[in-house]
């Protein structure tokens, strides 16, 4: 409630300075999205006799993200907010990877236009398999067997999804995910935002690959979640159920294991078309504890 009502005491002077209307409102994590709690030994933890449900994760709020009825919607984690005086470089990369998202997403809509009215060449599939390759960096051994109709259909599927770009920047050692190529349930490869859970501690050559990551994952996106045609898309038809996980808390000094939903911008988006774009690092000014609200830069 308090923070509802910073936002409507600094709402109108944004409105006068800048001559617009802002439409606000605020979601929740839904309650229905909420998990089970487990003891250390799997069975059910429960207080008062009563089963203990807990908030999902930040994967649940993939629900709250297809509630929303914009065709273009930006996501920018809250503890990466500056004062006004420190955000140029955020703007102007905002508008970058917006321009790239709607450059994008024309292209993809050309295609599926010419797909969808028979008017295209072998030339212009070529185009298309060359896009998925350089643009949206689709690989998938199926493309060299199908032909004709069934390869056609098949890159159209490919496109016709949810859209993202997500802005990364170079890894200074700061703790999350990161930007890689990963293998999809249906044998294709594509980028992926992985965090360090999704990750195999145990395997040697994985470890290497993240301590040698040279970006990493700010959570700063701007998504296209409409088709073509301007019809929603169902959000959660995209989720990948696999890539949820098992976390250790607490609760009230009892140690009890969590289920956690697929990660808002890893799991609960596995199947979007991703892109990546390089963001400055200034772009990037992280609240993870108490003291980093010291750094100059969250200064006002």
């Amino acid at each position: 409630a308090l923070f509802e009502r910073k936002i409507a005491a600094a709402v109108p002077g944004f409105e006068k300075a800048l001559g617009v209307h802002y439409h606000i409102s605020l979601s929740e994590q839904k309650k229905s999205t909420d998990t089970v709690a487990a003891n250390p030994d799997n069975t059910p933890f429960r207080e008062d006799g009563k089963l203990l449900f807990r908030p999902g994760g930040h994967g649940a709020l993939i629900q709250n993200l297809n509630d929303i009825d914009s065709a273009v919607v930006f996501i920018k984690n809250i503890d990466n907010v500056v004062p006004d005086s420190q955000r140029e470089a955020t703007l102007q990369y905002k508008k970058v990877i917006a321009g790239c998202l709607i450059e994008t997403h024309d292209r993809i809509a050309r295609y599926i236009d010419m797909i969808d009215r028979g008017a295209y060449t072998i030339d212009d599939v070529r185009e298309m398999i060359a896009f998925m390759h350089d643009t949206l960096n689709i690989r998938d051994e199926k493309l060299k067997q199908l032909e004709d109709a069934d390869l056609v259909l098949y890159i159209r599927a490919k496109l016709d999804r949810p859209l993202r770009v997500c802005g990364m920047v170079r890894n200074e050692g700061e703790p999350g995910g990161g930007p890689y190529i990963t293998y999809n349930p249906d044998g294709s490869t594509s980028p992926q935002i992985l965090e360090s859970t999704q990750i195999d501690p145990a395997c040697a050559e994985y470890k290497e690959m993240v301590a040698k990551a040279t970006h990493f994952n700010p959570v700063d996106l701007v998504c296209y979640i409409k088709d073509v045609k301007g019809a929603k898309y169902n959000l959660p038809d995209y989720v990948d159920p696999d890539t949820g996980f098992i976390s250790s808390k607490s609760r009230n000094g009892r140690e009890l294991r969590a289920l956690e939903l697929p990660g808002l911008w890893n799991g609960a988006m596995s199947d979007w078309n991703t892109i990546f774009v390089e963001v400055p690092v200034a772009t990037f000014n992280p609240v993870k504890t108490v003291n980093d609200l010291l750094r100059p830069v969250h200064q006002a």
